[in-house]
């Protein structure tokens, strides 16, 4: 958890990096709420475009095999070319998980993979459950 502040703490400085001089940014809004269990919520927004809100709770709480500390968010600010940057995430037991249109995707399986696969596909293994 305390990752995912750092980072939100520097993408919002790193976004303010771009200003020049002494210009000042004001806040419109800033939200903070943090409970006894542990659950919290925090938002803010400033006058040039940065926004960022993150929620997170325990899951499974008092089931040590199952307890998992969730946390889900966005942010979202104007890269220096003025093009639109917005990122929603997840973290939980599975990991970081972001989305965002900006992100790079997965390249594409090459096709002697997609053949091998396939060719497993249709011809299992007659041992394969042998020493199950």
């Amino acid at each position: 958890m305390k990752l995912l502040i750092a980072l939100s703490a520097v993408l919002a400085f790193a976004s303010s990096a771009q200003l020049t001089g002494n210009e000042q940014v004001p806040i419109i809004s800033q939200n903070q709420e943090v409970n006894f269990d542990g659950s919290y919520r925090s938002s803010y927004e400033t006058g040039n475009g940065i926004s960022a809100s993150e929620q997170g709770n325990l899951k499974n709480a008092g089931n040590p095999d199952a307890e998992a500390e969730e946390v889900q968010g966005q942010f979202q600010y104007n890269a220096p070319d003025g093009t639109p940057i917005g990122l929603q995430y997840i973290a939980n037991e599975n990991g970081f998980q972001p989305q965002g249109a900006h992100l790079p995707t997965s390249p594409p399986i090459p096709e002697a993979i997609l053949r091998s696969l396939e060719f497993n596909e249709r011809n299992p293994d007659p041992d394969a459950n042998k020493y199950q």
